[in-house]
């Protein structure tokens, strides 16, 4: 996977899947920039790959106002040129039964899963459209296909992220940029370890491989989907999740 000089951005970077992916596409020798929530989240992640021999650069934008993320788009822009890849994977789940679940709850949801990412896709696609090449990838979930028994805005969500892929991809499509997103599992990630065991242990029971997934599974499909390997491959929502089905 010859990804040797291509940029690439991820959100949600510091963490789980997204760290992972950041560690992956640099030893791939991509220059990644990383994005986080916190200053000092960044400040540790980017620490961290330091001392494992990476060079990377982080930022900690509040996803959810597009000003702020032109600026430092631009600012990445400007200082290596291009921005090939952008992985949309920031984002937070829940739950909580509808009847627990308060509008600004559901509302916090859709800002970070959905609204954060059609801002980091819209600041992105000027330049690739420039460049007439570009790819996306965003982080979808198993929940977007069969949902899930509560938290209803979590998967609510992820199918809004199915959508805005499958779409984005049809209409980039004619600018050479590529939109797929990978649909994790049960992945062995923070997130993941606050599901309550009662969630968690019934659905481990319906994955064929069995087991769950790593963030490391999660982070060579979008390898795969990033690289030229992939070059034929738009507007797919790649299942990583052992085959489980609900």
């Amino acid at each position: 996977m010859n990804l040797e000089g291509k940029v690439v951005i991820v959100t949600g970077g510091t963490r789980g899947i997204g760290l992972e992916t950041v560690r992956a596409f640099l030893e791939n020798k991509a220059q990644v920039v990383l994005f986080g929530s916190r200053a000092e989240t960044v400040k540790v992640a980017i620490q961290d790959l330091n001392k494992e021999g990476f060079k990377v650069e982080g930022y900690y934008p509040n996803l959810n106002d597009y000003e702020e993320i032109l600026q430092i788009i631009k600012k990445i822009k400007e200082k290596y040129g291009k921005i090939d890849i952008l992985i949309n994977n920031a984002g937070i789940s829940d739950n909580k039964k509808i009847t627990e679940t308060t509008s600004e709850d559901f509302a916090s949801i859709m800002d970070l899963n959905v609204n954060a990412m059609f801002n980091m896709c819209k600041a992105v696609v000027p330049i690739m459209q420039e460049q007439h090449y570009g790819v996306i990838l965003n982080t979808s979930s198993m929940v977007s296909i069969y949902g899930q028994p509560s938290g209803v805005g979590y998967p609510a969500s992820k199918f809004a992220v199915n959508g805005l892929t499958k779409s984005l991809a049809r209409e980039l499509a004619p600018d050479n940029i590529r939109v797929n997103a990978v649909a994790p599992g049960i992945t062995n990630t923070e997130m993941v370890a606050k599901l309550p065991k009662e969630m968690i242990e019934p659905l481990i029971k319906t994955i064929p491989l069995g087991r769950i997934g790593e963030p490391r599974d999660i982070a060579n499909a979008f390898l795969f989907l990033a690289s030229d390997m992939a070059s034929y491959i738009t507007g797919v929502i790649l299942q990583v999740d052992g085959a489980a089905r609900n």
